[in-house]
């Protein structure tokens, strides 16, 4: 009896559906340099750099974790592909470069059409926020290796930035201030932690409110990871000599990777913007500080390395664009640890 790839668990047919359905919002995010139509084996994308004398391409890729978990558990998908872009986009901008395109990975047991548009028009209103264009992707069918309601995603980006405005921390200081972007949330790290915590030794429903909370647990863990492209971009021009993006390892972790040998920093825990989901997290699992401050954001998504002489001007600018800066410690000398919170 013969048999069809379909008979085998992978729906052609489908993929091609599914395709044309995210066309039009996947458009909707070209730029003028997109040279191409969907659908081609490789995304064109016109490299018009004529403002910079050296430019740097700058590439990022990530995924979002069990985060998916919640998204699945919750059947609410249209949010997770803004974090996909988020981890990938938000990684390229702290050497100063503006993202100019994205592209995805979506692997899934069974292609359920109405569930991947879903996670692409999240990833398409990501790209919107990130300014940057989603050229192309991948969507993968893995019977027999994945159960069908799953699915994993990831992302690649690419950014550029002139070469003699490529910031990398070589330039801070002794003196140097650090002001705070805060994050939307938990973003999209320490999820394993998270889970095992609210549903594993809780017991808690998604649908549990805390009065801490304006919104319901679920609803709260899903929040997307903040973008921050839109309100670096204007302060990019103000001479910032660090940038980082408080990610998977917290403070202790992410903060040195920019610091010159001789640098260290002192915080203050009173200036943190701390989301009230890390004081829930640190209660209910009777979390040590450190270790919260290791593996969670704290409520800071992204950290501005500044000159002293331009930390107001920067606040200045970023408070006009809507945001909410928080002046959160500054740069000493190196003596025995690289991040100290007071």
């Amino acid at each position: 009896m013969a048999i069809t790839y379909k008979d085998s668990g992978v729906d052609v047919e489908g993929g091609n559906r599914f395709v044309k359905r995210i066309a039009p919002f996947v458009k909707d995010t070209f730029s003028k340099n997109v040279i191409t139509e969907i659908g081609g084996f490789g995304a064109l994308f016109s490299a018009d750099f004529k403002e910079m004398e050296e430019p740097v391409l700058v590439s990022g890729t990530d995924g979002v974790g069990t985060k998916l978990k919640i998204a699945q558990k919750m059947d609410k998908h249209d949010t997770i592909g803004i974090d996909a872009v988020a981890m990938c986009v938000n990684d390229i901008i702290t050497s100063g470069a503006m993202p100019l395109f994205f592209l995805d990975y979506i692997s899934c047991g069974k292609l359920k059409e109405d569930v991947l548009v879903d996670v692409v028009k999240g990833i398409a209103a990501g790209c919107k926020q990130g300014e940057c264009s989603l050229v192309g992707g991948e969507t993968a069918e893995h019977p027999g290796v994945m159960p069908d309601d799953d699915y994993d995603i990831a992302g690649f980006s690419v950014g550029v930035v002139d070469k003699k405005n490529i910031i990398n921390g070589a330039g801070i200081t002794a003196g140097d201030k650090i002001i705070a972007l805060p994050s939307s949330g938990i973003h999209s790290n320490g999820y394993s932690l998270v889970r095992k915590l609210f549903f594993e030794i809780k017991k808690y429903d998604l649908s549990h409110k805390f009065d801490d909370l304006d919104m319901t647990l679920g609803e709260t863990l899903l929040t997307p990871t903040q973008i921050y492209v839109k309100a670096l971009k204007p302060v990019l021009g103000y001479g910032l000599k660090g940038l980082v993006h408080i990610t998977g390892g917290g403070f202790y972790e992410n903060i040195p990777r920019i610091l010159p040998e001789k640098a260290a920093v002192k915080i203050e825990k009173a200036a943190l913007p701390v989301h009230p989901i890390f004081r829930i997290i640190e209660r209910e699992g009777g979390i040590e500080e450190r270790e919260m401050f290791t593996t969670f954001n704290m409520g800071t998504g992204m950290m501005i390395f500044t000159s002293p002489e331009n930390c107001d001007n920067v606040l200045s600018e970023l408070k006009k664009g809507g945001h909410n800066p928080s002046l959160i410690g500054e740069v000493t000398e190196f003596t025995d640890q690289k991040v100290t919170l007071l």
